[in-house]
This record gives structure tokens, sequence and C-alpha cells, in this order.
């Protein structure tokens, strides 16, 4: 194999022993074992334990911006559309995994926060990327008239991020997509709902006025 393919095997088996076991549980051996890469080859790749933690995280953020891309940036779809059909599809993985793993990135929130400022400061910036990627998708419905203009996009973006992170935790917990379904019926058939006719009267006669 060549360097890169055997660094990317690592970095994937890493992944997905870290979603069931978490970075503590896990040991480099356990990874080289399942990977069946030489023991000696590791620190080559990674100069320690946490470097490739770190880099796990990374190759896992990346694997969320594609399904973003995927969704978020759909012509064919309206703004909050794409934003459904991205926490459809997450939840439609989650439950064809029992709901057993959960999302890297908070497992991490909740496991490493405290333990390593390193992962502390990229876990907040992966969260941060992703509040940004919804507040943009909001703004996209405010521009459509999908949503009302009053409401502030990056609070919302936040609430949708931490109540989605909450959701995923919740569902890990019971073993069950409710939480999730809960959080989606909620979130689109409540919160994320176009103004009333009598605003958007109102605000387009402000406007030509």
């Amino acid at each position: 194999m060549s360097k890169d393919t055997t660094k990317a095997i690592l970095l994937e088996t890493g992944k997905q022993i870290f979603l069931e076991r978490g970075y503590n549980h896990t040991g480099i051996e356990t990874v080289l074992q399942a990977a069946g890469v030489p023991k000696g080859s590791f620190y080559y790749y990674f100069k320690s334990k946490e470097d490739f933690g770190l880099q796990v995280l990374d190759r896992f953020a990346a694997d969320i911006a594609a399904r973003f891309a995927s969704c978020l940036d759909n012509p064919n779809l309206r703004p909050l559309e794409r934003l459904r059909c991205y926490f459809e599809e997450v939840c439609a993985r989650l439950e064809a995994q029992e709901c057993r793993n959960g999302c890297l990135v908070g497992n991490l929130s909740q496991e490493m926060a405290d333990q390593s400022e390193a992962f502390r400061q990229r876990l907040e910036a992966i969260f941060k990327e992703w509040r940004e990627r919804y507040a943009g998708c909001l703004k996209a419905a405010q521009e459509a008239g999908e949503l009302s203009p009053d409401l502030d996009v990056h609070e919302l973006a936040e609430f949708c991020l931490s109540s989605w992170q909450g959701a995923i935790l919740r569902a890990k917990a019971a073993r069950s997509i409710q939480p999730i379904r809960a959080f989606i019926t909620t979130l689109f058939g409540t919160l994320l709902r176009p103004p009333a006719a009598g605003m958007v009267a109102v605000e387009n006669e402000a406007v030509s006025e």
C-alpha cells in the first residue's frame, strides 16, 4: 500500500473504533491490529495518540462537510428543504446503526473537552463551522420568504446545533430515533415556519413606502 493509503486506513479505522469505544478506551495497538498495519508504522504517520485523535476528528469533520454539501448546496431544493434533507439523512444513517455510535464530535466533546485543550479548541472550531452552515441556509430561507426576517439566524443556528446534538445523544441512550424524530418534527413544524401573510403584507407595504 502507498503511504497515503496506509494513513487513510489508519484514520478510518480509528474513526470507527472511537465511535464504538471512545478515545480513552482505544489503544494504538487495537487500531493497528484492526487496520492490519505493522506496529512500527504508527509513529511514522502520527506524532502521538493525541495527534492521531485530532486527525481522526478532522477526517470525521470532512465527512460531515461532504454530507452538508450534498444537501445544503442542492440547488433543486428550497432552503428549508435542504436543511431538512441533512437532518433526515443523518437520522436514517443512525437508525441503520441502531443509534449505537452517535456523533463523534459530540462524543469527544463529552469525553475530551476537559482533558485536552487541543481537542477542546478543535471541537469548538468544528461546531462553529457547522453553526455557520446552518445560519447560511437559514439566511437563504429568509431571503426566499420561507422564514420570518425578524429572526436572528445565528441564534437560531446555535439553537438548531445544540438541540440536534442533544437529540443524537438522547437517541444513543434510548437506542431509538424517537428523540431525533421529535427534534425534526418540532423544528420544521413549529419553529421554522414562514411569516404570517399579514406580516408579509405589512413588510411589503413598508418597503414600497
